[in-house]
């Protein structure tokens, strides 16, 4: 029987939910996309399907997703955009010969070219990466707070001051340990006037 994979961290933007991918950069790294089928199931989920992957493909894809990150954590904190990091993403981005197709019901969809699928929606993802970096998209990059976790993510909401990657994960984790460590300062603390 197969070891079951960690769940996929999915948000509403394709390229830093590919990022999140690889989670607890800073801690104990959890690796999503551990085997090239869990890559076709990622891709799958976010509309993207391939009908296979090879090895070489997964370690392209991991590429991309280190260089989306690298890009994404400089553009947070107001850095320079690593060069490195952009050449992997539009040399990603160049290859594809994906196409958006509206459908009936007004929506945007990717279509991936037969032949080479993995790589066609690699270059979805990195197109996706450079519309967010080059600030063509309404929100702002940030870098979660957590010590462990520091994934980088686009931030929709109005006031643009979200702090966590995931407030199911992330921020419920911080807020658990904050709590539980007021909780140990009020038991150690006697209590006045005894």
């Amino acid at each position: 029987m197969p070891a079951e994979f960690p769940e996929f961290r999915l948000g509403s933007v394709l390229a830093t939910s590919f990022t999140a991918t690889l989670t607890e950069r800073c801690g104990e790294p959890v690796e999503r996309i551990p085997t090239p089928q869990r890559l076709v199931d990622w891709l799958a989920v976010n509309g993207l399907s391939v009908a296979s992957c090879t090895v070489a493909q997964l370690e392209s894809a991991r590429e991309l997703r280190e260089a989306i990150h690298a890009a994404a954590s400089a553009a947070a904190v107001g850095a320079t955009l690593p060069s490195a990091a952009i050449q992997v993403i539009n040399d990603r981005s160049i290859r594809s010969r994906a196409a958006a197709v509206l459908t009936p019901e007004g929506t945007r969809v990717w279509r991936l070219g037969s032949a080479a699928g993995v790589d066609d929606a690699l270059g979805v993802i990195a197109a996706d990466a450079i519309s967010i970096l080059a600030g063509e998209r309404d929100g702002r990059l940030a870098l979660c707070a957590s010590p462990t976790c520091r994934a980088a993510f686009f931030d929709t909401s109005q006031s643009r001051s979200r702090k966590w990657c995931e407030m199911n994960t992330c921020g419920n984790r911080q807020k658990k340990a904050r709590f539980q460590a007021n909780q140990r300062k009020k038991r150690a603390t006697p209590a006045a006037g005894r």
